[in-house]
């Protein structure tokens, strides 16, 4: 009972994940919602254990997920979904660019003005999210390999930092992003 009561927002952080992979494997615009309560609570979280990189994206997610869902309704026609498609190859430069320069500006970040023990794992864990949650909210098939590389690495991260819920959550997330990625592609064609 008494892990239980210290791990309750692990625990409960852990559902919300699962809702939302499900939500996101099924290409549902609801998760967007939990994509908003679950970050939120993330935030307290991370930062108790000492993960501030993970602390402030979960407050870039809890507004992204805003965007995320915006983004989602405005379709090609009215009260239409915006449709699954391929990242354009124009964009893979610049986002490489956002990535390295979010990469960068989390590590000195941290290492200045935090005591984290993780600095490069965690912010590199944030920037591949933040350009992983960008290509979310566009609907691009390929925002799968950016969130199957962010599940391994913090599926080992919140191994070492104590996190059991999360690292188990997060260790699902791979297999599951992995047969998100094929579900997405199928149904890209189904609707093309």
């Amino acid at each position: 009972m008494e892990f239980l009561v210290n791990h309750w927002l692990d625990l409960l952080t852990t559902v919300l994940g699962l809702l939302y992979i499900w939500l996101e494997f099924r290409a549902s615009i609801a998760l967007w919602f939990v994509g908003i309560a679950m970050p939120a609570l993330d935030i307290f979280l991370y930062w108790s254990h000492g993960l501030y990189g993970d602390a402030g994206m979960a407050v870039y997610y809890t507004v992204a997920s805003v965007y995320g869902y915006v983004a989602w309704t405005c379709g090609k026609g009215e009260h239409q979904e915006r449709p699954i498609t391929h990242m354009p190859a124009r964009l893979y430069v610049p986002t490489f660019v956002c990535f390295l320069a979010a990469w960068g500006i989390t590590y000195y970040i941290l290492i200045h003005w935090t005591n984290s023990t993780v600095p490069l794992l965690d912010s590199f864990t944030n920037a591949l999210s933040f350009v992983g949650l960008w290509a979310l909210a566009r609907k691009y098939l390929e925002q799968w390999f950016f969130w199957i590389v962010v599940d391994v690495v913090c599926c080992v991260l919140y191994v070492q930092k104590g996190i059991p819920f999360k690292a188990g959550l997060y260790g699902l997330y791979v297999v599951i992003a992995i047969a998100g990625y094929f579900k997405w592609k199928q149904l890209s064609k189904q609707l093309s």
